[in-house]
């Protein structure tokens, strides 16, 4: 079993940055793929971003191409997103999820731990 705790998100101005964290338990944390999702309201979940257990690879999804970075750290179990040049429509609730090493990203298909969520709210 796995428990992940995200934190990190707020309130901000269009522009301004926030970066997400994702803490884990256990001890299977740098064989798991991590992804970030979220979801607005009235809106399904939505991949934003992943990264493989090595963190030797990356993906994202359009809207934060360039403006959003995914990290981890296998040693503290914490899986980050960095957002940059945040806008309204990024405002959701955030994420995390672990699945298998191989996970196809993209979707939120496969995943087999999510975390609570965090809010972000960007203002305009």
């Amino acid at each position: 079993q796995v428990q992940l705790v995200e934190s990190g998100g707020g309130v901000v101005q269009a522009g301004g940055s926030l970066r997400l964290s994702c803490v884990a338990s256990g001890r299977t944390f740098r064989r798991n793929a991590m992804g970030w999702f979220r979801q607005a309201p009235g809106k399904e979940r939505e991949f934003v971003a992943g990264i493989r257990g090595s963190g030797a690879s990356t993906s994202y999804a359009d809207s934060g191409k360039g403006r959003f970075t995914i990290s981890r750290d296998n040693a503290k179990n914490t899986v980050y997103l960095q957002m940059n040049s945040l806008k309204p429509e990024d405002t959701a609730v955030y994420y995390c999820a672990a699945g298998p090493w191989g996970i196809v990203f993209g979707t939120a298909k496969g995943y087999d731990y999510w975390g609570q969520g965090t809010q972000v709210t960007v203002s305009s």
